[in-house]
């Protein structure tokens, strides 16, 4: 795995089957971002079983193939919907085209686990609550920067256990590597990217609605540029926004495309989380000029200071959580108000934003 290159970071996790092999058996469709690798690796270490793989292009497919070769070339969409052992379809779509393709799976029975961003329209998450209420299937989003980052994981632990009290504020720093040449054209199209704050800003999102407990907000003001890229005018290279939860608490973050080649990895991704007893900085990725290591937590609360880096001690329980929720109809992986609240609120912000900067 590359660091440096964001779009196909995919980690690895220590293998925690949930199930024996053959017991949960999920297909993939669709392989236009290369978090499909994470998505599929997250299902396999948590003993699923992958049966089918489709894409309409032939190249990303023998990429997938190389590296799950027990997988089926389908010879369409509609083989993996007609599946009857598929209980679970995984799939990095077309931003744009992720919530039509969700509905398909789950019209046909089965439970869906997207790539974020979800959706790119407010309609088509109207649309999917409609669906998970008439089909009573599962919309899932792979919001990897907290799900498949041990450092989030472990932090949600502690603010469970009280180490910081009650969480007041979540600020959120999201820069990425562009790496432009190897991006697909759609990635530069609005209306099919979604915009920044839709896209990459919808981890950020997330994150606030899980480490506060937040069930309800509203997007304060948001803003959105771009600084650097006019060969790319439809691309917002920055974008930032305010968030205030309806019991009070708030997010700031801010998400870029300004990684510098000297850092080591895709994005200096960082988090700080204040408590009434303390507080959790996060440095996700790199802790940089120091050592490159993943999952550094730093902790400040009544007790003192500390710093412990959580790498290959963690895991990642998510995959395992939703394996299970799928066979038991239960919600501990992710629930489903979460899942659509976080797209919701990253919409509404793209949306509203303001535009600072354009370039010419």
């Amino acid at each position: 795995m590359d660091m440096r290159d964001g779009m196909n970071y995919a980690p690895k996790g220590k293998p925690m089957p949930v199930v024996k092999k053959g017991e949960f058996v999920f297909s993939v469709a669709y392989l236009k971002h290369g978090h499909i690798f994470g998505m599929t690796a997250g299902l396999l270490e948590a003993g699923a079983t992958i049966k089918y793989v489709y894409d309409d292009d032939q190249t990303l497919v023998d990429r997938f193939l190389e590296m799950h070769p027990q997988a089926i070339q389908a010879e369409s969409f509609q083989t993996i919907l007609d599946d009857g052992d598929t209980r679970l379809v995984a799939s990095a779509a077309v931003t744009s085209k992720r919530a039509e393709a969700g509905f398909q799976v789950m019209r046909s029975g089965k439970d869906y686990f997207t790539d974020k961003a979800p959706f790119t329209t407010l309609e088509q998450i109207e649309t999917a609550r409609r669906l998970i209420a008439e089909t009573e299937r599962k919309y899932m989003v792979y919001y990897s920067e907290y799900l498949h980052v041990e450092s989030a994981v472990y932090a949600k632990q502690l603010i469970d256990e009280g180490a910081i009290g009650k969480v007041v504020q979540v600020m959120g720093l999201g820069p990425h590597r562009l790496n432009a040449s190897s991006r697909p054209d759609w990635f530069f199209r609005k209306e099919q990217y979604g915009g920044i704050l839709c896209d990459i800003g919808s981890h950020q999102i997330y994150q606030f609605l899980i480490f506060a407990n937040v069930q309800e907000a509203k997007v304060v003001y948001s803003q959105i540029g771009n600084f650097n890229n006019p060969n790319y005018p439809e691309l917002d290279d920055f974008g930032d926004a305010t968030i205030v939860s309806a019991n009070g608490e708030t997010m700031y973050f801010r998400v870029d495309w300004f990684t510098p080649d000297g850092l080591s990895t895709w994005g200096d991704g960082r988090m700080l989380i204040l408590g009434t007893d303390g507080y959790i900085e996060l440095r996700k990725y790199t802790d940089i000029a120091i050592a490159r290591r993943e999952s550094n937590v730093y902790m400040v609360n009544q007790e003192g200071e500390k710093y412990i880096n959580v790498q290959g001690k963690i895991g990642y329980p998510f995959f395992g959580q939703l394996i299970l929720d799928c066979l038991n109809r239960t919600e501990n992986a992710m629930t489903q108000h979460h899942a659509l609240l976080a797209s919701e609120l990253s919409i509404r912000a793209q949306l509203l934003a303001h535009v600072i900067h354009e370039s010419r």
